[in-house]
């Protein structure tokens, strides 16, 4: 019964097009299974964090990766930003668990526009998230703004997500909207995208 309840949820989340994975089958991407393959931690280490950052992660759903960034920014601050209330707060819950507080959460459409001040952050990150995103370049054009000079926009994508970019669909999508290729790291399950803001 509950396997045919979430493939509807995910069969319907699929013809609606590019959307966000649905924050009621939050469990399928946040699990102790996933979480022994994928190892955040490992994927963490290559985003390079100092202690004292500011980091965008952009769509955490629960926040698979988001304790590990925020434990390592003791003197930084990391910000969550998702289309889904309800992915922010479980995401909330597990940091709140973790016992960290150096986290805000703001609920909306990056395309929109981010709502943050411009050269804000020094690391954007975004995990499976581009693929959903309706409108890519408006969104980082956004992400632009409030990264610093320099910054790094780092994006992580995973099989079997059926919205994952290649190294190069990337590459054709990032760089025309002034950033720079830094370099990819990975393997046939996973990939780590590494691009660097080249606004003034």
């Amino acid at each position: 019964m509950s396997s045919t309840w979430v493939g509807a949820l995910l069969h319907k989340s699929r013809h609606q097009g590019e959307s966000p994975f649905p924050y009621q089958a939050a469990f399928l991407i946040d699990n102790p299974i996933r979480r022994a393959l994928l190892k955040p931690a490992r994927i963490v280490d290559k985003l390079g964090l100092t202690a004292a950052e500011h980091v965008l992660e952009l769509g955490p759903g629960p926040g698979f990766f988001s304790v590990e960034i925020a434990g390592r920014l003791s003197d930084g601050r990391l910000e969550l930003f998702d289309i889904q209330p309800e992915m922010l707060d479980k995401a909330r819950h597990q940091l709140e668990r973790a016992g960290l507080s150096n986290v805000g959460f703001t609920a909306g459409q990056a395309s929109d526009g981010l709502p943050f001040p411009d050269n804000t952050f020094d690391v954007a990150f975004l995990a499976a998230v581009i693929g959903e995103v309706p409108d890519k370049q408006a969104c980082l054009r956004s992400l632009g703004q409030v990264l610093k000079p320099g910054g790094r926009l780092v994006f992580v994508e995973m099989f079997p997500d059926p919205d994952r970019l290649s190294v190069q669909e990337l590459r054709d999508l990032v760089e025309p909207e002034h950033f720079e290729f830094v370099g990819a790291s990975g393997n046939r399950w996973e990939t780590v995208v590494h691009f660097c803001s080249a606004y003034s």
